[in-house]
């Protein structure tokens, strides 16, 4: 019997019991920056001349683009937008080219293609740049890089810098991972940051302006009613698919463990209907593999071998054998050393077969990777940025907004 080319996994809906029977959410209509800038009046923003950055995320609580709402403010002038990775409407999986918004004829810039920050002629006629996009808390998802740049242009041009500010669906307490090095700055490492830093983008946006010494004219919007201990599914907020690999609150969880891999010769489940649950290639065992992971015991997640066939990305039209990844206690997952731990034992299984050179690139600290090629037991890693994580979080401590 021929095997279809784009499996679809048939295991989310018990992942999906598995959280509602372990976790007790406490639920709140959390009020996103956009919502209080729209309750008040757009009051913060009268008399200014906007260029707004956001994509297809920046929305109400109604579902109104923010787009929407800027153009037809009585007290604004929304003169133009740029647009991130995957573009305005969060649709696109590769460089992003200049064109219009096709509801209001809004010039859009791209800054995720010949440029990735907004140039003078962009810029000219704007006093104030407007940030409204959802993150999901890792360090490697390019979103802040793109509010941080913005912010250094802000400050080149004495332009104000006013991001509204949204929940972390991952929470605003896990803080996981080894901070990046210098080496690696850049669009995935906007600086020294661990691979989970635990903050909102508007906590993001002040630690960026006083730690990094960009000192723009920042205005930071807060969210109404969210508690850092919230998880997406206790905000009575609607899931947007931040990016077209990005589709529930569980691979947002999964993102900074198996993310970790992307760099590697592994599929990590783009094109399939859900990346970064899962992951493989064709030289893999996936039986072998996952007896190995849930051997391993990995806080809060199991492992079920799977087949799968990729539609497009990595191995495309290929089978692939593998994981599933079920997330049985997000609380206890450690996202960052389990993504170690993995990588350890493909090696340890098949050896040349895994190609982990890159694996680097997204870990962004070499002396953990060189570690990682010697370790005896991958757990104990965790103990090498015991010390640099703490350090973070105390430093960071000034910036949370939230109890």
């Amino acid at each position: 019997m021929r095997r279809p080319r784009h499996t679809c996994f048939s295991f989310p809906s018990f992942a999906l019991v598995m959280l509602l029977l372990t976790f007790n959410v406490r639920g709140a209509d959390v009020l996103c920056g956009i919502d209080v800038l729209k309750r008040d009046g757009f009051k913060q923003l009268a008399g200014r001349k906007l260029a707004l950055i956001t994509n297809h995320t920046g929305r109400d609580r109604e579902g109104n683009r923010i787009v929407d709402l800027l153009h037809e403010a009585k007290n604004v002038e929304l003169m133009r937008l740029f647009s991130p990775e995957h573009g305005l409407y969060g649709a696109l999986d590769e460089k992003v080219g200049h064109g219009k918004d096709e509801k209001t004829g809004l010039q859009v810039y791209s800054l995720y293609g010949e440029t990735r920050r907004p140039t003078a002629p962009m810029l000219e006629g704007i006093d104030t740049l407007v940030f409204d996009i959802q993150d999901v808390g890792t360090r490697y998802y390019t979103y802040v890089a793109t509010m941080g740049n913005c912010m250094e242009e802000a400050k080149k041009r004495n332009l104000r810098m006013v991001v509204l500010d949204r929940p972390n669906p991952i929470t605003g307490t896990l803080v996981d991972g080894p901070i990046a090095e210098k080496e690696f700055h850049g669009f995935t490492a906007f600086g020294p940051l661990p691979v989970v830093h635990g903050m909102n983008v508007g906590e993001l946006a002040r630690f960026f302006n006083a730690e990094y010494g960009i000192g723009c004219d920042l205005v930071v919007i807060p969210c109404e009613g969210w508690r850092r201990d919230m998880w997406f599914d206790a905000t009575n907020l609607t899931w947007v698919n931040p990016s077209p690999n990005m589709r529930n609150l569980t691979q947002a969880t999964l993102y900074p463990c198996t993310g970790l891999l992307e760099g590697t010769n592994l599929s990590v489940g783009r094109g399939t209907d859900q990346p970064f649950e899962a992951f493989g290639a064709p030289w893999i065992d996936g039986r072998k593999l996952a007896a190995a992971l849930n051997g391993a015991n990995l806080p809060g997640l199991r492992f079920v071998a799977v087949e799968f066939t990729p539609a497009s990305s990595k191995f495309k039209g290929e089978q692939c054998q593998g994981v599933y990844v079920l997330v049985t206690d997000r609380q206890a997952v450690r996202p960052v050393v389990s993504g170690l731990a993995i990588s350890w034992h493909l090696k340890k299984l098949f050896g040349s077969a895994y190609q982990d050179e890159r694996f680097v690139n997204l870990l962004q600290n070499r002396r953990v990777y060189n570690a990682l090629k010697t370790a005896s037991d991958p757990m104990q890693l965790e103990s090498m940025w015991k010390d640099e994580r703490e350090q973070f979080k105390s430093k960071r401590a000034k910036y949370l907004m939230y109890e």
